[in-house]
């Protein structure tokens, strides 16, 4: 079997892997998606792949209108996972827990504004074509035109979806990322020296934390809320649980956290940060989610 397309179908993996990881937030998912995109591809005869113009968006099409599917059915599939959902964090391909370089596939997901934690959570709120009409046009720049043939409605359609995503997203002056890392370097140091006065004046009064263990885990089933709590909670942590190596790292394109136990990374903190202050904090435990960070 012969593919004239062959070199170009391959170059085409990591846009895939891009796309997919964005309008799902799972790593695995998104190899999941790309696996079948190419299946079909290969599924085609000659003579029909010979018909198609630009493989590159056949495939996107493809992968996009796989991960709609799967998005539909994703709020059900979340209603048996233990405790908290929350997109699978990557790790900066250039960093990994023993300072190499990390392996496929996280590094082919290019980190950018599009991918932060924040970023991803918010998507998650919304409905599945919202998601795929708002990233593919504003993330990928396809036009409404495009997003209209995979998403299955009208331009017009898709534009007002689009709109009602972007509407969701806060475009509030977000701290430096210099900024940042000072802020996680200091939560780090007070977490470290349990200076829990520290804690407080680090996390914003209405800071929110949120947990996935996934029930593989041991991880605080609910998100805690507010500051004070917050504190007290990761004073538990610090007193009564495993002695962790905390380190910095860069999770989802901004400056994060790490535990590492004997050589093996058992969380990923991601963070939010509004007005210099910590709102949010993602903790993330599954190990499932946890894979790309452990890879040599």
């Amino acid at each position: 079997m012969t593919d004239p397309h062959l070199p170009e179908v391959i170059n085409e993996r990591r846009q895939l892997i891009n796309v997919a990881y964005r309008l799902l937030g799972s790593l695995a998912e998104a190899e999941d998606v790309v696996q079948e995109t190419y299946a079909r591809w290969y599924a085609l005869s000659e003579r029909q792949r010979a018909e198609v113009t630009v493989p590159g968006a056949w495939l996107t099409t493809v992968a996009s209108r796989i991960c709609l599917d799967l998005l539909g059915s994703a709020r059900a599939r979340r209603e048996s996972y233990v405790g908290e959902w929350i997109p699978e964090p990557v790790p900066d391909r250039s960093e990994s827990s023993n300072g190499r370089a990390c392996v496929d596939p996280a590094d082919r997901v290019t980190l950018d504004e599009s991918i932060g934690m924040a970023f991803l959570v918010v998507l998650d709120s919304m409905t599945p074509a919202e998601r795929v009409s708002f990233v593919l046009h504003d993330v990928f720049r396809y036009s409404f035109a495009e997003v209209a043939d995979i998403v299955g409605r009208s331009p017009a359609a898709c534009r007002q979806l689009a709109f009602s995503a972007r509407r969701r997203i806060d475009t509030s002056r977000s701290p430096s990322g210099t900024e940042r890392a000072e802020v996680v370097r200091d939560f780090k140091k007070a977490w470290e020296t349990k200076d829990i006065e520290a804690l407080i004046g680090l996390l914003d009064p209405e800071s929110i934390a949120t947990a996935d263990g996934g029930g593989l885990a041991l991880a605080f089933r609910d998100p805690i809320n507010g500051g004070d709590q917050i504190a007290h909670a990761f004073m538990e942590i610090a007193t009564y649980g495993p002695a962790v190596t905390l380190l910095e790292r860069t999770v989802n394109g901004q400056p994060g956290l790490v535990a590492q136990l004997d050589d093996t990374i058992v969380s990923v903190y991601a963070f939010d940060i509004t007005h210099d202050r910590i709102s949010r904090i993602w903790a993330i435990r599954n190990p499932e989610k946890l894979r790309s960070w452990t890879a040599s």
